[in-house]
């Protein structure tokens, strides 16, 4: 049976009892879902909820589902240590997708057009306090290039105006935004379909950074080990992952804009809100009983979606200017921060490999931490050992001045005024050389217990203590 997203989800049962949550309660779409993920974080748990009812929809609804790194490994089919190594390696071999007829395509068993158009039969929703409204976070917008005919794939946000009509925010250098100026030039409206609910590695391949336009499909055909089924959208030319839960289909409308936002964005912060084109949607097609999959934006989720891609990325760029490279690590708590773990050979290792890693993703990195290859770059508490023993500021500090920028996403990008106004900025990047001096100096050797005795170790008959031996 092909991958998809019920696939994933029984795969996750099965692996990780316990990880996923069933909701049986009814719970408002405004911050009711969304307040139920972060009670749990509060106690840093992040499971994936399965809500049966939301608001007014009859769609069961997923949420948190990419919420941990070990839920990817299990996406993957590999471990936590090898997932990075795993990602990079199948980024560089591709899986094109294949074609398949739409009567074989699970997301045409239902079609609305016309009047039986209503995203707000969709269970939408409100994420955060400040949110202008309900947003679909999760899907992938996929448009073809009018000018070299090749098809796009990628994750933007749409806030939803009514039954037909959604906001998009094509970011500027992305090519979703080079292809609706490319239509706009012209004069017409940019044909786009929304797929929402898939496998998250078709998910994670949509986000990948690929060369040039177009990819991402057979991207995510690498990352499943097998070709993504498309199938062909009922009022555009573009395909369509016919294995998605929902499809929306509409067009960008040219030389239209509404005001869009506030969203909180991966940062935590509200920022890019104002005009912003329009999608009007044309046709919704869907399983005959969907599951609708959420990203709970400015949250954990969000980050850990968007990071594992780069990390992929940056694990490949890095490998070829630093082949002691062993692993790499942008915490989920802070997509703009990057563990390296380098078996150095040479000094100059460590900044060939932070401006590699720094090159990968200058619009979000701004601080590079390399440790040695002692060090778990998946352990918060390791890295900061290594920065608090072997780190001096004075001689292991680089601070690149106007590295990024200036504005985007990030608020540091951005100057605050008492009027109420901001200019934008450029951004400074930072390298922490947390490594050892290279032999012959004689660094102190670190406190451990052997591995070996620690592997050979045997916790199976260990029990609690209930009281005190007599």
């Amino acid at each position: 049976m092909p991958k998809d997203l019920r696939s994933f989800l029984r795969d996750l049962i099965a692996a990780r009892p316990g990880e996923v949550k069933r909701v049986t309660t009814a719970v408002d779409p405004r911050f009711g879902a969304t307040a139920i993920a972060e009670r749990f974080a509060r106690d840093n748990q992040y499971p994936a909820l399965y809500f049966e009812k939301v608001g007014a929809s009859s769609i069961p609804l997923v949420l948190n589902l990419t919420a941990t790194y070990d839920r990817l490994a299990v996406a993957l089919e590999t471990t936590l240590r090898e997932l990075v190594p795993v990602f990079g390696e199948r980024m560089t071999r591709p899986v094109p997708a294949r074609e398949v007829p739409r009567e074989s395509a699970p997301v045409k068993e239902q079609v609305w057009s016309g009047d039986g158009v209503d995203l707000g039969k969709l269970p939408l929703l409100t994420h955060n306090e400040l949110d202008g409204g309900p947003y679909i976070t999760s899907g992938i917008g996929i448009m073809r290039d009018p000018e070299s005919g090749q098809v796009n794939a990628g994750l933007y946000r749409h806030q939803v105006y009514g039954r037909n009509e959604l906001g998009v925010w094509f970011i500027d250098g992305h090519h979703g935004s080079y292809i609706y100026r490319r239509y706009e030039e012209r004069g017409q409206p940019a044909p786009i379909a929304i797929a929402i609910g898939h496998h998250p590695a078709v998910v994670m391949g949509a986000v990948s950074r690929l060369p040039g336009i177009g990819g991402e499909f057979d991207a995510a055909g690498g990352l499943l080990g097998e070709a993504v089924e498309l199938t062909r959208a009922e009022t555009c030319d573009v395909p369509v992952p016919g294995r998605a839960e929902i499809v929306i289909e509409g067009e960008v409308i040219p030389h239209e804009r509404r005001h869009e936002g506030p969203f909180g964005e991966w940062p935590g912060h509200y920022t890019a809100d104002g005009p912003k084109p329009v999608i009007r949607v044309k046709t919704i097609t869907m399983r005959r009983k969907p599951i609708y999959y959420d990203v709970f934006s400015a949250n954990r989720e969000h980050l850990v979606l968007g990071s594992l891609p780069r990390m992929g990325s940056i694990y490949r760029n890095v490998k070829q200017v630093v082949p002691g490279l062993a692993a790499v690590n942008v915490p989920a708590h802070s997509r703009m921060h990057c563990y390296l773990a380098i078996a150095k050979t040479r000094d100059a290792e460590v900044k060939k490999a932070a401006f590699a890693a720094l090159n990968t993703e200058p619009e979000n990195l701004k601080m590079i931490v390399v440790v040695d290859d002692d060090i778990n770059v998946f352990n918060d508490g390791d890295v900061m050992w290594a920065i608090g023993t072997r780190f001096d500021a004075a001689r292991d500090l680089l601070v690149i001045p106007r590295w990024s920028g200036p504005g985007g996403l990030l608020p540091v990008g951005w100057d605050y005024h008492p009027d109420g106004t901001r200019t934008p900025r450029m951004i400074t990047a930072t390298v922490i050389d947390a490594t050892k001096p290279l032999p012959p100096a004689a660094y102190p050797p670190r406190a451990i217990v052997p591995a070996a005795a620690v592997d050979a170790a045997n916790v199976a008959g260990i029990t609690d203590l209930q009281q005190l031996p007599e």
